[in-house]
C-alpha cells in the first residue's frame, strides 16, 4: 500500500512537468520537494519563506535538507507582521500568513515559468482547524499529500523507506502558534520564544514548546520527560535566563506537550466550519 502511494507521488509530479515547492524544511514539504526532485530534476524548484516567525535554525536546517537533496532552492521574504489581520493573532490569523506566503510564491513561479505551486499539507491536516489551507486553495496551489490521501504517519514512512535522515524530525510550526488568540504577535515576542526553545533544545530537549501569555512562559515537554526535567535541571538558571529573554514568569505545564494545544478553546469555530 504504501508503496503505491509513492508511486502514485510520482506520478502526479510527472503530469505536473514543472513544480515550485513551498519549502519550510519540515518533514511534509521535505519529503514532496525530495519526491518532486527524483522526478522532474531541475524542473523542481524548492522556495523557503524567511520571516520573523521562523527561527533561524529552521531556516539552516532547511538549507542543509535542500543541500542535501539536491534541489534547487531560493529564499524570499514574507511580510505577514505587516498586516494588523495577521499580528493581532485573530482565530484565522494561519489565513492570512498563508496568503501573504501564496501571494508572494504565486508571482514568483509564473515569473519563473512554474505552472504549478505545491505545498506540504497532508491528509491528517485537513481533519484541524486549519484556515491556512484554504488561503492556499484559493490561490490555486495544490497539496499532493492530501490529494493522495498520505497522513503524517505515512510522511514519516515514506520519508524513512527513501532514505530522508529527517523522516523523525519533531514538528515546528512558526512561532506564531505559540501565543493564545487575541493577543498581539510582535517581533520581541516571537524573538524570546524562539530564543527560549533553542536554550531547550540545547539542554537536549527537542520536542518542545515554549507557549507565551503576556509576560509568562509556559514549558511543555513530552509528559514523560516532566520528572527528568525537574530532578537533572537547573531550574534557578532556566529561569534566569528566560528572564533575560524578556519573560517574568516561568511556568511548566504539567499535562504535557499536545500538539495544537492552543486550539482547544476553539471548538465552537471547528464545528461550525
Amino acid at each position: 500500500m504504501l508503496e503505491l502511494k509513492i508511486e502514485r507521488l510520482r506520478h502526479l509530479f510527472i503530469g505536473m512537468d514543472r513544480a515550485l515547492i513551498a519549502y519550510s524544511g519540515g518533514i511534509d514539504s521535505t519529503l514532496v520537494a525530495k519526491v518532486a526532485y527524483d522526478v522532474l530534476g531541475d524542473r523542481a524548484l524548492a522556495v523557503t519563506a524567511k520571516s520573523p516567525s521562523l527561527l533561524p535554525e529552521e531556516l539552516e536546517d532547511a538549507i542543509a535538507q535542500a543541500t542535501s537533496i539536491g534541489i534547487a532552492h531560493e529564499i524570499v521574504e514574507t511580510h505577514e507582521m505587516d498586516n494588523p489581520n495577521y499580528s493581532s493573532n485573530p482565530v484565522n490569523r494561519c489565513y492570512f500568513c498563508k496568503s501573504e506566503l501564496h501571494d508572494t510564491l504565486k508571482p514568483l513561479a509564473l515569473k519563473l515559468g512554474y505552472q504549478y505551486v505545491v505545498d506540504g499539507v497532508n491528509a491528517d491536516d485537513l481533519q484541524d482547524y486549519r484556515p491556512g489551507i484554504q488561503a492556499a486553495k484559493e490561490r490555486g496551489a495544490r497539496s499532493p499529500l492530501a490529494e493522495l490521501g498520505i497522513t503524517k504517519m505515512e510522511v514519516r514512512e515514506i520519508a524513512r523507506s527513501i532514505g530522508l535522515e529527517c523522516w523523525n524530525k519533531p514538528a515546528q510550526p512558526c512561532l506564531s502558534s505559540r501565543f493564545p488568540y487575541g493577543e498581539e504577535i510582535t517581533i520581541p515576542k516571537l524573538n524570546r520564544v524562539g530564543r527560549a526553545e533553542i536554550y531547550l533544545r540545547r539542554l537536549g530537549y527537542e520536542n518542545v514548546r515554549v507557549r507565551s501569555s503576556e509576560d509568562t512562559a509556559k514549558i511543555e515537554l513530552p509528559a514523560e520527560l516532566i520528572q527528568q526535567f525537574v530532578a537533572s535541571t537547573n531550574l534557578i538558571e532556566l529561569t534566569q535566563t528566560f528572564r533575560s529573554f524578556g519573560f517574568v514568569y516561568v511556568t511548566l505545564d504539567l499535562e504535557g506537550y499536545r500538539s495544537g494545544k492552543l486550539n482547544q478553546v476553539l471548538s465552537q469555530f471547528v464545528s461550525n466550519r
